[in-house]
């Protein structure tokens, strides 16, 4: 067994695991939190995308006791984000989601992207979400919502 302990959507939270735990699996089975969807468990898929030190990660393929000591913020630690709030209307608007699946890993994407890029265009968008897979949208409703809120926080400055 191995300890890991993390702060977790801003509180810190610690449990001893098997040494090959990934870090989805312990924050779904160990710490309940359950918007880290997994989906390929390889790291191509982009379902478990999560945040560590700030930076998007694949949950499923980062052991949990890489993770020690880290900062770790997943989908259910943005509930009360502006910018996330942001992105969830226009996801909303722009037809962005349909079966959900893979929206807690695209949303922290999209997130990652108008935060890090606030001049990127349709190409850079799609560029950057190809980590992410989805099969029901197309990825139009998806790229229009992160254009909209580039767009929204250009027209804000």
């Amino acid at each position: 067994m191995t300890q890991v302990s993390i702060t977790l959507n801003g509180r810190t939270v610690a449990a001893d695991v098997p040494a090959r735990t990934s870090l989805a699996d312990f924050i779904r089975d160990h710490q309940a939190l359950t918007g880290t969807h997994l989906g390929c468990e390889h790291g191509v898929c982009g379902a478990c995308t999560i945040l560590i030190d700030g930076k998007p990660s694949r949950s499923c393929i980062t052991l949990a006791a890489a993770a020690d000591g880290s900062e770790v913020r997943t989908i259910e630690g943005f509930d009360d984000d502006p910018l996330m709030g942001v992105l969830r209307r226009w996801m909303n608007e722009k037809h962005g989601v349909q079966c959900g699946f893979c929206t807690p890993g695209m949303m922290i994407m999209a997130r990652d992207i108008v935060a890090r890029l606030p001049d990127a265009d349709r190409s850079r968008i799609r560029l950057e979400l190809t980590g992410n897979l989805c099969r029901c949208t197309g990825y139009v409703g998806i790229v229009d919502a992160i254009e909209a809120a580039l767009k929204e926080r250009r027209t804000a400055r």
